[in-house]
């Protein structure tokens, strides 16, 4: 039998058949890392260099004017910054905590139950995966208004916690778990939320985790719910409060605009680093049954 060990696929330590991977992959990484750079650099660039041709990747005269810029309007005005950044903090872990949950509660039913109207809802949530918010703006405004929800948390967590695409990924991984598992647990006496939360969701976590991420980028970005559905200044969300900053194009507000960028884009990049091995796991797991 030929040695297994020395001619694994994906051996363990570096090996030289490694090297033509590396070729192909390591250009890759740097050209994706580009953007990230650039825009942590430009929040930290003076005037004369952001506007400089042709531009340059890094700063080199770093300076935190633009962020104390940003610190310096929000305590001129009413209403404190302190307090769109509890707005957003609120409307993002509520969210996301009713996310996951609604998403894995419905993934298991379409599962591992057997009913009727099964079979529709799939198709009906598979049709949903095509349509961008925008096509479904006047029937959330309407509901928002007819319900009057306006002016309140509820208008900005209500239109964003469904998640086509994370229910779709969450059941493939549900679909995995092993009825006989179930079954036991069951035989042992757990009733069907037992099942949920001590045998299903604690297989699938990788899956909740990305459903997570999706969420609170999702939500911490967006603007339509103060745009559109809230007049009460108090009750805006801190992405909103920081678009009405770049909204100006004025060429001193460029640098403010800049930090802007950073500080709603450092969240993203932090979660998903610290858990892009559970989305590698669950995109590269979504379609095996």
């Amino acid at each position: 039998m030929a040695n297994f060990q020395g001619s694994r696929i994906n051996p363990r330590k570096f090996s030289a058949s490694q090297i033509k991977f590396y070729v192909l992959l390591v250009p890759l990484a740097v050209v994706m890392i580009l953007p990230v750079i650039f825009i942590i650099s430009q929040a930290f660039k003076p005037m004369d260099e952001l506007y400089r041709f042709p531009p340059t990747l890094l700063a080199e005269r770093p300076t935190l004017r633009n962020f104390q810029n940003i610190w310096g309007i929000a305590s001129a005005t009413a209403i404190p910054l302190l307090r769109y950044l509890v707005n957003s903090i609120i409307i993002t872990v509520v969210t996301v905590v009713l996310s996951v949950l609604l998403t894995a509660s419905t993934a298991y039913a379409l599962s591992k139950k057997k009913f009727r109207a099964r079979p529709w809802l799939l198709r009906i949530n598979q049709a949903a995966l095509m349509f961008v918010p925008v096509a479904v703006a006047v029937p959330r405004y309407l509901v928002i208004v007819n319900t009057r929800m306006g002016n309140t948390y509820f208008a900005h967590i209500l239109p964003l916690l469904a998640m086509p695409v994370g229910l779709f990924l969450v059941k493939q991984f549900v679909d995995q778990v092993p009825d006989a598992i179930l079954e036991a647990a069951r035989i042992d006496g757990a009733g069907e939320f037992s099942v949920m939360f001590r045998v299903v969701f604690p297989q699938i976590g990788p899956a909740l985790a990305t459903v997570g991420i999706l969420c609170f980028q999702a939500v911490w970005n967006a603007t339509e719910a103060s745009n559109i559905y809230i007049t009460d200044e108090t009750m805006k969300s801190f992405a909103f409060y920081l678009g009405t900053l770049t909204v100006d194009q004025s060429p001193a507000m460029q640098g403010i605009g800049a930090a802007a960028a950073l500080i709603m884009f450092a969240p993203n990049l932090i979660i998903f680093i610290a858990m892009q091995s559970r989305v590698m796991n669950t995109m590269s797991h979504s379609g095996i049954k």
